[in-house]
């Protein structure tokens, strides 16, 4: 069938201002980026991102609790923030940062075995490479305990790619996506080569556009991000790329809502990624179809209602 099917998810925040010779290659395939020393304009950004994570946390923002007392949520909040994160899109289709029309779609997930393989930019340090391999094989293996699904990270044949690349490394990233989706918009691609500072990360997930299931991802995480939001990023774009593409203002406690108030996956953000991956629920229903389903499966979770 071909990857037809391409969606976009992405963190973002509001405007923010803070207190030897190379061997010969195969044609086609992107150089890999040789060691370098970052540059000012990435130096910058870093500068400009550590002190946004620093405000962020002054102000009670970025909470890794999961969850508590002060957060509590019913079964109808779980119900309707599924519908609307799981059935819905945050960007239209193919089309970069154009908001999308706010009409439902379709269930969209993995079928397949997801395997998460992580490529890093010319300037990250061997020692931040191994921290980042590490927190992102623990996340892959808490995912598929999560969903029952099979996910698993450090592969040598990944469908599912994270980029970990700074400003210096774009033109290098835009290559390796070309070669990865060979069928992603030029809208889609020119967004790893032209990134607003606003946009921390994102993703983009691509499949069959007649069985709604994905193939193949790709995230992309700032490599000048400080240590918190830098795990965040790995936390809601590795979650989305699952198939909870949206997000809303009024799901809490969650990662899924721009409001940065969760840096890290939730508790309720567990019961979605639960609900998301429960056989019942199949790739290609509509809300309407899905809607008596997901709320039985959640009102069976202690017995009834709530």
């Amino acid at each position: 069938m071909g990857l037809g099917l391409l969606a976009l998810g992405a963190c973002t925040l509001a405007p923010f201002e803070p207190t030897a010779k190379p061997r010969a290659r195969p044609v086609g395939l992107a150089a890999k980026p040789v060691p370098l020393k970052p540059s000012a304009e990435s130096l910058a950004l870093a500068r400009f991102y550590g002190r946004m994570q620093a405000d962020l946390l002054t102000q009670g923002l970025l909470r890794t609790g999961g969850g508590g007392v002060d957060t509590p949520y019913s079964d109808r909040d779980l119900a309707r923030n599924f519908e609307r994160i799981a059935f819905f899109d945050e960007y239209a289709r193919d089309q970069g940062l154009k908001k999308s029309d706010g009409i439902s779609g379709r269930l969209r997930k993995w079928k397949g075995p997801v395997r998460i393989g992580v490529e890093f930019g010319a300037s990250v340090p061997r020692e931040q490479q191994a921290v980042d391999r590490l927190q992102i094989a623990k996340y892959a293996s808490r995912l598929a305990r999560i969903t029952g699904h099979p996910i698993s990270a450090n592969s040598r044949t990944p469908n599912f790619h994270v980029f970990i690349m700074s400003e210096d490394d774009r033109q290098f990233a835009r290559q390796r996506a070309a070669q990865i989706i060979p069928s992603i918009s030029p809208a889609s691609l020119d967004f790893f080569s032209d990134l607003p500072r606003s946009i921390l990360c994102f993703v983009i997930t691509a499949g069959s556009e007649q069985d709604y299931e994905y193939t193949r991802a790709i995230a992309f995480i700032r490599a000048e991000h400080p240590p918190l939001m830098r795990q965040s990023c790995v936390h809601e774009e590795l979650a989305q790329g699952l198939g909870l593409a949206n997000d809303s203002p009024s799901a809490r406690p969650s990662i899924f809502n721009d409001d940065d108030e969760f840096a890290l996956l939730t508790t309720h953000d567990e019961e979605l990624l639960r609900l998301l991956y429960n056989p019942a629920l199949r790739p290609g229903m509509t809300a309407d179809e899905a809607r008596p389903v997901f709320r039985r499966l959640i009102a069976a979770r202690h017995g009834g209602p709530s």
